[in-house]
């Protein structure tokens, strides 16, 4: 009988268990969709305007912009996008863990060199690096309590002003790009100095063949000139590329959630089938035993 209880309780705990995960899919579900929606409406936008600034860049001097300035990278800053919260998978683990690598296989002679420091946008990263003695600079978890492109634009007018005071030589991104509830990558780019579009050969080499796709040269007319374009729309492509990052992430995270609170469900219910099977055959051997019992004591009184 002792047997059948803990069983019993097993099965109760279970199945509360997968309620409290369906519960939570449907949340995550319900959030995923107004996370979609921000980010799908956001990133044509976002990468027009990043391709449009990467094209009139390659046109640019640098000191043009000092958004442009390309400096020895003697003191980085990685910006790290994750969430406030877990049971999303390996939503957190894997953008931290790209984080990682990036530093190691890019910035290992500024880390070890003390010149290495994190903003974290969410809880997981910020106690992540706070443990580890990073350099962590702010606190930005509050973010997502009101996701919007002027709170999100606070954090790149510090980011920026310290790239200008030369606190930071490079910096770059980390976050997980979203491309559907199921499927979320890791990237990293850098955010300044601001990339430039690569310069393309004016000819094709006589071994081109024809079925390569021509390169067209991007060329621009300014109005009203060059100077004032620059100084508003790459301060203003900045924020905007930050922004796209940290609503991909905030899409990725609820796709991740749901995913994970989808297998979780499936699990308990796996697990609930056999813990019925074992309740079924330990209840049906205690009858068994019962009546065992029953018919030797009938004998012995009949004997």
């Amino acid at each position: 009988m002792a047997n059948l209880k803990e069983v019993r309780n097993r099965i109760v705990s279970v199945s509360s268990t997968q309620q409290i995960t369906k519960a939570m899919k449907m949340v995550s579900a319900a959030k995923l969709k107004r996370a979609t929606n921000a980010i799908v409406q956001l990133r044509p936008y976002a990468n027009k305007l990043k391709d449009l600034l990467a094209n009139l860049s390659a046109s640019l001097e640098d000191g043009d912009s000092p958004f442009l300035q390309d400096r020895e990278p003697v003191r980085v800053l990685i910006v790290v996008v994750s969430s406030n919260r877990g049971l999303a998978g390996a939503f957190n683990t894997n953008v931290i863990k790209m984080a990682n690598n990036l530093i190691a296989e890019k910035y290992s002679k500024q880390l070890s060199a003390g010149n290495v420091s994190i903003v974290a946008i969410g809880k997981k990263s910020q106690e992540f690096y706070q443990r580890r003695k990073y350099n962590v600079i702010g606190n930005n978890n509050d973010l997502y309590l009101d996701l919007n492109f002027i709170n999100a634009s606070k954090i790149t007018d510090s980011i920026m002003q310290g790239f200008l005071n030369g606190d930071y030589d490079r910096v770059e991104i980390v976050y997980n790009h979203f491309r559907n509830a199921a499927v979320q990558f890791q990237v990293a780019e850098q955010l300044l100095p601001v990339p430039k579009a690569e310069i393309k050969a004016a000819a094709k080499t006589a071994s081109a063949t024809k079925d390569e796709p021509k390169e067209m040269q991007v060329d621009y007319i300014l109005e009203p000139s060059k100077e004032e374009i620059v100084e508003q729309l790459i301060p203003k492509n900045i924020k905007i590329q930050l922004y796209h990052a940290v609503l991909d992430s905030h899409a990725s995270e609820h796709g991740a959630r749901m995913t994970a609170m989808d297998k979780a469900t499936e699990n308990a219910g796996d697990l609930l089938k056999a813990l019925k099977l074992s309740y079924n055959q330990a209840r049906q051997a205690a009858i068994t035993t019962e009546l065992t019992e029953i018919v030797s004591g009938a004998a012995a009184l009949g004997g």
